[in-house]
């Protein structure tokens, strides 16, 4: 018997709404300056956004009342097309080059990121995947491999375009599942050594990625190259002191920072609304976080429970990487704060997928 449908959650509703509507306002805010430099017009950045918004508010709407167990039949066929999706990207002359990777699919400024869409895949075909087979997961061949060299494979086609933050999301949620469905911490401990070893060779393999771990242990030793993005964060943070310079006065925004309004917006936050406005918006995230995982403990079946999980932790990963980054404990990995940072892609599949997660909410035991 389904359980009658109730009302969203109210509590991870409101702070889907609050963190998009100050996203909005920070878009407008960290762009305007270079908007107005590179196409003469103020609103050219926040416009794209409000569009895009509009499209992710849409999709949530409808996700938000469709029963999630919809998706569970789609789930092969989603992670089969962003498979797809992942490859056809990586021909010349197809994808599209921008930041030095080839990771969108598009014309001219408009385009997809195949990558944003394989996240959400990944996290349904998993949830799928583990709900039915979960009396194996202990089993170290028969459980655990199956989903883990799927991760792999998505995680290795998307560090060939290379975009090392939307595979290391994609990794963290995943893993996050897999471990919430009953793996056994020893094969997942196991299996870190060796990513660990892995990674290393990834960063050894490209000269800007060793770049990057070393500016961010030291930042000052190259401060115009690659020490300079993080270095420009931290000066823009720091004279934001408790209050703030004020909405719209950033400094930083002029030409200092590199694209305020994608990666490094929470510098913007924390320079024009001060320690009090950056530590709100981080709470808005753990209360998103909090409800989201409460869902999944309530969730009326193991596909629901797991699903939830997985959508909590693409927020949670991309949350805790991007403001680590933009204060400087971690390396520069190129991921968008959700809700917040300019970028339509992943703005509409991150609302499509809380669509998932409050309908999961209104069938709470």
């Amino acid at each position: 018997m389904v359980k009658a449908r109730s009302a969203p959650d109210i509590w991870l509703l409101t702070a889907i709404g609050l963190i998009l509507a100050i996203g909005l306002v920070m878009v407008y805010s960290a762009s305007a300056v270079l908007a107005f430099h590179e196409h003469g017009d103020r609103f050219y950045f926040v416009k794209r956004q409000l569009l895009f918004a509009g499209l992710g508010v849409g999709a949530l709407l409808f996700t938000m009342n469709t029963h999630y167990s919809t998706w569970k039949k789609w789930a092969p066929a989603a992670i089969l097309v962003c498979f797809g999706l992942l490859i056809i990207v990586l021909i010349p002359g197809v994808g599209v080059v921008r930041g030095g990777a080839r990771s969108w699919l598009g014309i001219s400024s408009f385009g997809i990121q195949p990558s944003e869409f394989m996240k959400l895949a990944m996290v349904l075909f998993l949830a799928k995947w583990l709900s039915e087979k979960q009396q194996t997961i202990t089993q170290f061949t028969k459980g655990l491999m199956p989903p883990l060299g799927l991760v792999g494979l998505a995680f290795g086609l998307i560090m060939l375009q290379p975009d090392l933050g939307s595979g290391t999301v994609m990794l963290g949620a995943s893993i996050i599942l897999i471990f919430t469905a009953g793996a056994r911490m020893a094969h997942l401990g196991g299996l870190a050594m060796l990513g660990v070893v892995g990674f290393v060779g990834l960063i050894l393999a490209a000269p800007y990625r060793l770049q990057r771990i070393t500016s961010f242990l030291d930042p000052w030793a190259d401060p115009l190259g690659g020490g300079y993005q993080i270095i420009q964060s931290l000066y823009a943070i720091g004279p934001g002191g408790l209050v703030g310079l004020g909405l719209g006065m950033s400094r930083q925004k002029y030409s200092y920072l590199p694209e305020p309004q994608t990666d490094f917006i929470f510098s913007i936050v924390a320079e024009e609304l001060g320690f009090i406005g950056g530590a709100a918006l981080i709470l808005l995230f753990l209360v998103l976080i909090w409800r989201g995982m409460r869902a999944a403990i309530s969730a009326p079946d193991t596909f629901g429970s797991l699903l939830a999980v997985g959508i909590t932790g693409i927020v949670g990963v991309q949350v805790l990487i991007n403001i680590g980054v933009v204060i400087g404990m971690m390396p520069v990995t190129g991921i968008t704060l959700p809700l917040i940072s300019y970028g339509g892609s992943s703005l509409t599949l991150l609302l499509t997928a809380l669509g998932i997660l409050l309908n999961i909410s209104r069938y709470s035991r």
